[in-house]
């Protein structure tokens, strides 16, 4: 029988595949490089107005519960509304403007689920664009 000889362990890395490697990448990259396009980006034309941004519909849920309106594009009055009532005009400036989004300010003691139920009630008559109006943390 032959007798082996224990391995020796190596304690060095060769890097010369690595180095082969990182070449063969590096003239891949140096040769596609100039055959890919870059994105053209459309730039505004000096002679084009811009729109100015619509200002949001806000949908308040009091502390009683009760709804409010607001449109501070006419002037930000708050009127009182009952569902029928919101729903239908938020519908009547969304045909107007239909851009309009709709945000949601409730009071912090009502509970999650009456803003849902108001948030999906605008969603199941075809409301577009509603969000939550949160007030930011102060520092």
């Amino acid at each position: 029988m032959i007798e082996r000889r224990p391995r020796r362990l190596m304690n060095q890395i060769n890097v010369v595949p690595y180095i082969d490697v990182m070449l063969v990448l590096l003239i891949i990259f140096m040769v596609t490089a100039p055959l890919i396009n870059p994105g053209e980006i459309n730039l505004p034309k000096v002679g084009e107005t811009l729109k100015a941004p619509v200002a949001p519909l806000e949908v308040d849920i009091r502390a009683d519960r009760s709804l409010w309106l607001r449109d501070r594009q006419t002037g930000g009055k708050v009127h009182p509304m009952t569902r029928d009532e919101l729903v239908q005009a938020i519908q009547d400036k969304q045909a107007r403007n239909p851009d309009q989004p709709v945000v949601i300010a409730a009071d912090k003691s009502i509970p999650y689920g009456a803003v849902l139920k108001v948030m999906d009630i605008l969603q199941q008559n075809q409301v577009k664009r509603i969000g939550l109006l949160a007030q930011p943390r102060s520092r």
